[in-house]
C-alpha cells in the first residue's frame, strides 16, 4: 500500500512541534515529508484538512484478558478497540491465565494476534517469576529471545527482597528491563480504598499511600544496587512521583507511568459505593492528583497509559470491597489526554510525546514519531468532533468504566499500520 496523507497538521513528537505538511507512505514506512519519492505513486490519497496527523498511540500498560478470561475480553475485540480509538501499539502483562513465563504463551498470543489480522501490536511483557509464584526466576533469555519486552511480575508480590534482587541482577545481565508496580502488598491488605476521610466515612478498608511509597524506597534502592533498567508503572502518589523526581536526579536508569484515570478522578469521586471507581492503585486525594499532573508536566512521569482492564458486568455488580478492580480505558485513553490540553496541563506537542515517543523509546518499540524511514504506525484526528462517552457505544468488551456521561472532544478518523489503513471512520 501506498498511501499519501495530505494537508494534515503534523503533530511532530521529536522535536515537541507542529506544522502543516504531506506524508508519503510505502512499503510499511514513512518515505516522505513535504516531498514525495521521485518514483513515488499514490494508490490512495487522504485529505487530513483541519485534521491532526500523529503516531499511534502506544500503550505500556493494557490488560486483553486473552488467554485465559474470554468472558472479560480477548484479543480480538480489544485490538480492535485500539485501532478504533488510535492505539497501534499494546504492551500485555504476564498476568495471563496461564502466565506468560514460556515461549509457547508467547507464540500463543502472536498466533492469536495473527488470525485476527495484526490489527494492533501487540507486545507480550515476560513474568519476572515462574508461574508469577514469585519464588523461582523464569527464563528471562527464552523469553526475551520469543519476543518479550521486558519483566515484570504484575501485581503479585515476591516471595522476599532476595528474589527481587536476584530478578533484577539476571534482567540486568540479559540487558532487559524490569516493569515494577510498586505495592506493599501487607501494608495494601484486604484495601479497596485510598487512607483518608472518603474511606472513614464510607467505612472501606484502607489502602495507606505507604503502601506505595515504602515499596517503591525499597524498589529503587534495588535498582542503584542492581543497575537494572526499570520502569515503574501506575503510580499514584504525590510522595512517589518526588521520589522519582530524586532517583532521575540521581542518574539512577529508571523511568515512570500513571494511569491516566488518576490525572482525572479522586477518592471524592466513589460516591456512595461506585464500583466503577474501584481500582488498584486506588483514586487518591486532589493533592495526590495535582502531583501527578505535576509530574507529567514537567517530563517527572515520562508516559501515560490506559491501564485497561476489562470486566464482564457481574464483576463489578458485587459490594465495593468484593468488586474487581480496573477499568476499562482503550475507549477513552486519547480524549482523556486531550482535556489535558484543554486545561493547559501541557500542551498538545508534548501530551502526545508521553503517549507515543516515550513509551515507544522505554519499551524499546518501533515507531513513536513521524520521520522518514520510521515505521508508518500514525493516526488522523479530528479534534473537533464532539460525544457523550456511553458504555453501551464502547468498542471494548469490557463496558466497566468510570467516565459515564463525560463530555469528550476528539475522535479518530483514520488508523493507518505499517502503511496500511486498518480502521476508517
Amino acid at each position: 500500500m501506498s498511501l499519501h496523507i495530505k494537508n494534515g497538521l503534523l503533530i511532530e513528537t521529536a522535536g515537541s512541534t507542529q506544522r502543516q505538511a504531506d506524508l508519503y507512505l510505502q512499503d510499511g514506512k514513512i518515505v516522505g515529508i513535504d516531498k514525495a519519492p521521485d518514483d513515488f505513486q499514490a494508490a490512495q490519497t487522504i485529505d487530513a484538512a483541519g485534521r491532526w496527523v500523529m503516531p499511534g498511540l502506544v500503550d505500556c500498560q493494557a490488560r486483553l484478558r486473552d488467554p485465559g478470561q474470554p468472558e472479560k475480553a480477548n484479543i480480538e475485540s480489544e485490538t480492535l478497540a485500539a485501532i478504533k480509538n488510535g492505539i497501534t501499539s499494546l504492551c500485555l502483562p504476564p498476568d495471563t491465565q496461564p502466565a506468560i513465563d514460556n515461549s509457547a504463551t508467547v507464540e500463543l498470543i502472536h498466533h492469536r494476534n495473527e488470525m485476527f489480522g495484526h490489527r494492533a501490536h501487540v507486545y507480550p511483557i515476560g513474568a519476572l517469576t515462574r508461574g508469577l509464584g514469585g519464588e523461582q526466576l523464569s527464563n528471562m533469555a527464552s523469553l526475551r529471545d520469543n519476543g518479550c519486552i521486558a519483566f515484570s511480575n504484575a501485581k503479585i508480590p515476591l516471595a522476599n527482597n532476595l528474589v527481587q534482587r536476584r530478578a533484577m541482577d539476571y534482567a540486568a545481565g540479559q540487558q532487559s528491563m524490569v516493569i515494577i508496580q510498586p505495592l506493599d502488598h501487607e501494608l495494601l491488605g484486604n484495601g479497596c480504598a485510598h487512607e483518608g476521610a472518603i474511606s472513614t466515612r464510607l467505612g472501606l478498608p484502607a489502602i495507606p499511600e505507604a503502601a506505595e511509597t515504602a515499596a517503591l524506597a525499597k524498589d529503587i534502592e534495588l535498582v542503584a544496587q542492581t543497575g537494572a533498567r526499570t520502569h515503574f508503572g501506575q503510580l499514584s502518589c504525590a510522595r512517589s512521583v518526588d521520589m522519582i523526581r530524586r532517583a532521575k536526579a540521581k542518574g539512577l536508569p529508571i523511568s515512570a507511568d500513571c494511569a491516566i484515570h488518576q490525572l482525572f478522578l479522586t477518592d471524592h469521586d466513589i460516591g456512595y459505593f461506585d464500583s466503577n471507581m474501584f481500582t488498584i492503585p486506588p483514586l487518591r486525594s486532589e493533592s495526590d492528583r495535582d502531583a501527578l499532573r505535576e509530574g507529567v508536566a514537567d517530563g517527572t512521569i515520562d508516559c501515560l497509559c490506559s491501564d485497561h482492564q476489562p470486566h464482564e458486568v457481574d464483576a463489578k455488580l458485587k459490594p465495593y470491597p468484593s468488586a474487581e478492580p480496573g477499568i476499562s480505558g482503550l475507549d477513552t485513553l486519547l480524549p482523556l489526554a486531550l482535556r489535558l490540553v484543554e486545561e493547559e496541563v501541557l500542551p498538545l506537542a508534548d501530551l502526545i510525546t508521553r503517549l507515543t515517543l516515550n513509551p515507544a523509546t522505554i519499551m524499546g518499540l518501533p515507531g513513536g514519531k513521524i520521520e522518514v524511514g520510521e515505521i508508518a504506525d500514525l493516526i488522523i484526528v479530528d479534534p473537533e468532533t464532539h460525544w457523550i462517552c456511553q458504555a453501551a457505544n464502547f468498542v471494548s468488551k469490557g463496558k466497566n468504566t468510570a467516565f459515564e456521561g463525560w463530555d469528550f472532544r476528539g475522535s479518530v478518523t483514520h488508523t493507518i499500520i505499517a502503511a496500511e489503513i486498518v480502521y476508517q471512520l
